[in-house]
């Protein structure tokens, strides 16, 4: 289930879940980059990967492709790299570059993945905050989704 997400505006976006999966379970969606490109990205996404080299300082190159047919390029870089404890990715998106920590923690109930966005212009967090909100919700339901179908 969501986890309300009550930070003042010019405070890191942080989104969170639980999935009954184990942390490793979960952690392995985001590093196996066939079974990530199935479900990344807000409801009605697709995506093709150009580069994915899954290591601190790779890269991580791709187009996601909207519902509406727009196509939208992503440069991301992998910072840091814990399996299956945590990934640090950064968005590299001139005005809209942020860095992503997503952290993967053992509960009795599964695992709890934290999203901790970052913005280098907080006025860019505050513009953009309810928009990713609400995405992240949306990719935290296909990862659902994905993890129920991999079972």
């Amino acid at each position: 289930m969501p986890r309300e997400n009550n930070q003042p505006a010019s405070q890191p976006i942080v989104s969170a879940r639980i999935f009954t999966e184990t942390r490793e379970a979960v952690f392995a969606a985001f590093s196996e980059p066939v079974r990530l490109a199935r479900w990344w990205g807000p409801q009605g996404f697709t995506n093709t990967f150009q580069e994915f080299d899954f290591r601190p300082g790779g890269a991580w190159r791709f187009t996601m492709h909207g519902p509406g047919g727009a196509a939208y390029a992503m440069d991301h870089q992998f910072m840091d790299i814990a399996a299956p404890e945590r990934i640090v990715v950064r968005h590299l998106q001139q005005g809209h570059d942020f860095t992503l920590t997503m952290t993967f923690a053992t509960q009795d109930n599964g695992t709890e993945l934290t999203w901790e966005m970052r913005f280098a212009d907080p006025a860019e967090a505050v513009k953009v905050r309810d928009f990713v909100l609400r995405a992240n919700e949306e990719n935290f339901d296909r990862l659902a989704a994905h993890l129920r179908q991999s079972a």
